[in-house]
């Protein structure tokens, strides 16, 4: 959901910058344009059709997988904004680097709508062909079959913990729920989520969407439930701490984006560190003054997946595209975006990684742990039933 988008989705979900985010009617009333007509599958040199190609050696080799992705000369994505962990960096590079155009489709739009708009475009030429998920979603959509198992060139470099087994999904950035806030409006900034329920902070607290939709949401939630005596199976504590919350007035319905930070209107946002930490840059000389913590009685990280569509109409591309953000340079751009990214430990250890850009992340202590997949289940299931209750 985003960017659970989980948008860092830091997807994401919502991904943090999800103020429009679009509804599943919305996303399949965007379809009215009829199915692509059937062609002639492309294969690669070793007779693979390009849409069951499951390593780049499926193609011969990478230069062969470029030139088959360069004669598609298209990638569509969607949910991904150009402030989120750097994306908007990242999708110039990829093009610069290789003659493709990338069409981004609604980029505020969450990990359930690119879930949404992967069904209700299938056959279509603008359905999306590669999907950045919370991983709930990543799970979900995995399960139902939705996506095409690739296993990208650096597959052995990625923990066994954060990658599907079969390639249908596999993390690639991600970093800690944190609380952001405006010192210029606030004299006081919260550092925990203890701190949020000062009476000081009334109607100034805020969520990046709905944590039912939104993987950044979803992480602060969880993380809530984490400083409230909860576990990775018992979200129960975050919904409740975020009720009352909302009944004392300080949490406000409002979804958290850079542009209700820069008017004013959320001064205080729990979100990824890697957004907020962004936002401190991109608000130099606007009059915001935006401070980072990462709350240490709820400490939560979480990572973004990256899919490929079963049925992506640009199926070289997308395979391209995975392998460029899993290079040395892509990760290092993730990093840019004080986004950790997945082959980080990989990286130090063979000394390709940018220590520039490693010491500028958020210090966080300890080593994060993740939720097991039931788990996460029993989580989206909990607010999904319980969250609007809460807050309503």
């Amino acid at each position: 959901m985003r960017r659970a988008r989980p948008r860092p989705r830091i997807r994401s979900n919502s991904r943090a910058v999800a103020a429009l985010a679009l509804s599943t009617a919305a996303l399949t009333a965007l379809t009215a344009c009829g199915a692509a007509p059937e062609e002639k599958a492309e294969t690669g040199a070793k007779g693979v059709k390009f849409t069951e190609a499951t390593s780049v050696a499926d193609f011969g080799g990478l230069d062969e997988l470029v030139a088959a992705a360069e004669k598609e000369g298209e990638l569509n994505v969607i949910a991904l904004p150009p402030d989120w962990a750097n994306y908007g960096e990242i999708i110039k590079s990829f093009q610069a680097k290789y003659k493709i155009k990338i069409k981004s489709e609604t980029p505020d739009a969450s990990s359930s709508d690119e879930i949404a708009a992967v069904k209700s475009r299938k056959g279509q030429k603008r359905a999306p062909d590669v999907l950045d998920l919370g991983i709930a979603f990543a799970r979900s959509g995995a399960a139902e079959n939705l996506f095409a198992p690739y296993k990208v060139t650096a597959w052995d470099k990625i923990p066994d913990s954060q990658k599907d087994a079969d390639g249908r999904w596999y993390n690639d950035y991600g970093g800690y729920v944190s609380i952001g806030c405006d010192a210029a409006r606030i004299k006081n900034c919260p550092e925990t989520f203890a701190d949020l329920l000062k009476p000081e902070y009334k109607g100034k607290v805020a969520l990046n969407g709905n944590p039912t939709k939104s993987g950044s949401a979803f992480g602060g939630v969880y993380a809530a439930a984490l400083a409230n005596k909860g576990s990775f199976g018992d979200i129960q504590p975050g919904i409740d701490f975020f009720g009352k919350l909302k009944k004392s007035g300080n949490f406000i319905p409002v979804e958290s984006t850079p542009a209700t930070v820069e008017k004013g209107e959320t001064p205080i946002s729990i979100d990824w560190d890697y957004l907020n930490a962004g936002y401190a840059d991109q608000f130099k000389g606007k009059g915001v003054d935006w401070k980072v913590s990462v709350p240490k009685d709820g400490v939560y990280a979480q990572f973004y997946s990256q899919a490929i569509n079963k049925d992506a109409p640009h199926p070289a591309a997308a395979r391209l595209w995975m392998e460029y953000l899993y290079s040395t340079e892509g990760q290092n751009l993730w990093l840019k975006g004080y986004a950790r990214p997945v082959l980080l430990p990989a990286m130090t250890e063979d000394g390709t990684v940018d220590k520039t850009f490693v010491a500028k992340l958020p210090v966080v202590e300890g080593t994060p742990t993740f939720p097991s997949s039931e788990e996460l289940d029993q989580a989206n299931a909990t607010l999904s039933e319980n969250w609007d209750k809460a807050v309503s």
